[in-house]
């Protein structure tokens, strides 16, 4: 399966969410188990959950998880990206990783409907973000499909 980075197949769209979504992310949208790593150099870090929703709210699809162990084996937590209708696998915040830490095979998990039980505050702040910088009208609740 392809992965986004920064990849020219995706359509201007989709460069256009990744663009609102990098620009939104903030100390106040990352997962506050990650907020001590958290910086300007590396604003991807803590962001997945709250990507991955908001991407998923903009694309539709499936979120993908997996767990993330450190090089001693040690398990870190978890990482999510979204798998696109049509099979192709986006990972926003996957450079958020040190060099020892490893993202182990995925699962997909279906979105729950409603607001996520962690960082529900820093998903309705990432989402009101982007859809303010896309124009979105009525971005303030969480999907309910």
């Amino acid at each position: 399966m392809a992965r986004a980075g920064c990849c020219p197949w995706l359509t201007r769209h989709e460069r256009k969410f990744y663009a609102a979504i990098r620009a939104a992310w903030a100390l106040d949208t990352c997962d506050p188990a990650d907020a001590d790593d958290w910086s300007a150099a590396n604003p991807s870090r803590g962001q997945c959950g709250v990507t991955a929703l908001t991407l998923n709210d903009l694309l539709g699809g499936v979120l993908l998880i997996a767990d993330v162990t450190r090089g001693d084996g040690s398990r870190q937590g978890v990482h999510y990206w979204n798998l696109l209708p049509g099979g192709v696998e986006i990972d926003l915040t996957r450079q958020q990783f040190a060099d020892d830490e490893v993202i182990q095979p995925p699962r997909t998990l279906m979105r729950p409907a409603g607001l996520p039980k962690r960082c529900a505050e820093q998903y309705l702040t990432l989402r009101r973000r982007v859809g303010n910088a896309l124009g979105i009208p009525g971005n303030d609740g969480a999907r309910n499909t």
